[in-house]
């Protein structure tokens, strides 16, 4: 048996790794989602990106990205993806779709997404509020997110970088990840 001393540093070392590696899923992974799943990868965290088309799914595959059909209007195809997940980033600033799409999307589908992430082992939710969608559905579903945080402690992160140039959105978004997962 070894004493205590001679396992602290192993220890040690996976809470680091621990904390520094992820799986993280993209929710709307379309091509900057692809390009942050391409960035997360570099940095050695497992990436699971999702579509709600096969075409979309083959295109996050071709990416070298392991690929789920999931659909955010349906929440029970997302909660499906959620095994082994530390971090959800929702991607919907440039969703498309009619105004009740959206304003779900932002409002009530998060608001959802957010109860019941409490009640799995994801870390954290990194929420995109810029892009093409209309700004008071992007401050709403900021709000719910500070909401979460504030009401159940929840590691969360707002990325307010606009899509373009997508180099610095990316940058941005692998920097919340990185505060969701402290």
């Amino acid at each position: 048996m070894s004493s205590p001393s001679a396992t602290a540093p192993r220890c040690a070392a996976r809470r680091i790794w621990a904390a520094d590696v992820a799986r993280v899923l993209i929710v709307g992974c379309g091509c900057r989602g692809r390009a942050l799943a391409e960035a997360l990868s570099a940095d050695g965290h497992a990436v699971r990106g999702t579509s709600r088309t096969e075409e979309g799914c083959a295109a996050i595959a071709a990416a070298g990205i392991e690929a789920a059909l999931a659909d955010p209007e349906r929440l029970g195809t997302v909660m499906a993806q959620l095994p082994g997940v530390s971090v959800v980033c929702w991607l919907m600033g440039s969703a498309t779709g009619d105004a009740e799409q959206l304003t779900g999307l932002h409002g009530m589908r998060l608001r959802t997404l957010l109860e019941r992430l409490v009640d799995t082992p994801v870390r954290g939710l990194v929420y995109e509020a810029a892009g093409s969608c209309a700004p008071e559905l992007l401050q709403s579903g900021e709000a719910l997110v500070e909401d979460a945080r504030g009401r159940w402690h929840m590691p969360v992160a707002v990325v307010d970088a606009y899509p373009s140039p997508v180099k610095e959105w990316v940058a941005a978004q692998l920097a919340a990840v990185a505060a969701t997962l402290q």
